[in-house]
């Protein structure tokens, strides 16, 4: 796809973005918010539903070849271009009142994610990439930049979840890397990567995810400058975990991680 397809096609990410924000803030701290929990034991509340039931009929509307895979409704349509959607990712955020939730939008081209767009409402913000013109934020319209950290000692990680670590086996990597660098926090979900992308953090390591969980981040992360794996190396949103960093620490870290 050359840049004006990129760009024909984030204009209307960040559309749909927009739709499914006015959806969801309408939800949020609603008192009749309604929750039920999925096979999985994770929670799902109308929110989540309606935003992605929007983002799906928009676009059937205006890509109507394309095909979607949204994490409450599944994929349909056998496409190589895929529009991939995690309506509230934070959904745990979101039911209790917490305002670190994100919808996150991203397509998918010959495997490839060529655009993404993290949209966090809740706190004004949003973030958005397409391959080959840069990672941006709002308010303001700011180019990201990664940060140029070259010293893990000197680096500010989020691990996201001591749960996701342990319950893959890394416990004991997670405990070594708080000890040897500067700061380690868990800031949580979708938030972690747009920080890495702004520059705030140096590294973000997570378990336990689906592509609707990453494939919006990846284009920020790397179009910002950084770098976007899975925990043992392997390229896009499609491995089950994600390693995110500035790029000059990540080969550090996969040496670190490495079985």
């Amino acid at each position: 796809m050359d840049a004006v397809s990129h760009a024909d096609d984030l204009a209307l990410a960040l559309r749909i973005a927009d739709a499914a924000d006015a959806i969801s803030m309408d939800r949020f701290r609603a008192s009749d918010l309604h929750v039920t929990t999925k096979p999985d034991a994770t929670h799902v509340t109308d929110a989540d539903k309606a935003v992605e039931a929007r983002i799906r009929e928009l676009v059937e509307a205006e890509r109507p070849d394309d095909a979607f895979f949204g994490e409450e409704t599944g994929t349909t349509g056998d496409s190589p271009r895929q529009w991939i959607v995690d309506p509230i990712d934070g959904t745990a955020h979101f039911l209790r009142g917490a305002p670190v939730w994100a919808t996150l939008i991203a397509l998918v081209v010959d495997g490839e994610v060529v655009v993404g767009v993290c949209s966090m409402p809740s706190l004004g913000r949003r973030w958005w990439a397409a391959r080959g013109e840069g990672a941006w934020t709002s308010p303001g319209e700011q180019r990201l930049q990664v940060s140029a950290l070259g010293a893990l000692a000197d680096a500010a990680i989020s691990y996201n979840s001591i749960q996701g670590w342990d319950g893959a086996g890394y416990l004991d990597e997670l405990v070594a890397l708080q000890r040897d660098v500067w700061r380690a926090r868990s800031y949580g979900d979708a938030w972690s990567y747009m920080l890495l992308a702004e520059g705030a953090l140096d590294v973000v390591g997570e378990f336990d995810l689906k592509p609707y969980d990453m494939a919006a981040l990846v284009p920020i992360v790397e179009e910002a400058g950084g770098r976007f794996t899975s925990i043992d190396g392997q390229p896009g949103p499609w491995h089950g975990s994600a390693l995110a960093t500035n790029g000059v620490l990540h080969d550090e870290l996969l040496g670190r991680l490495a079985r």
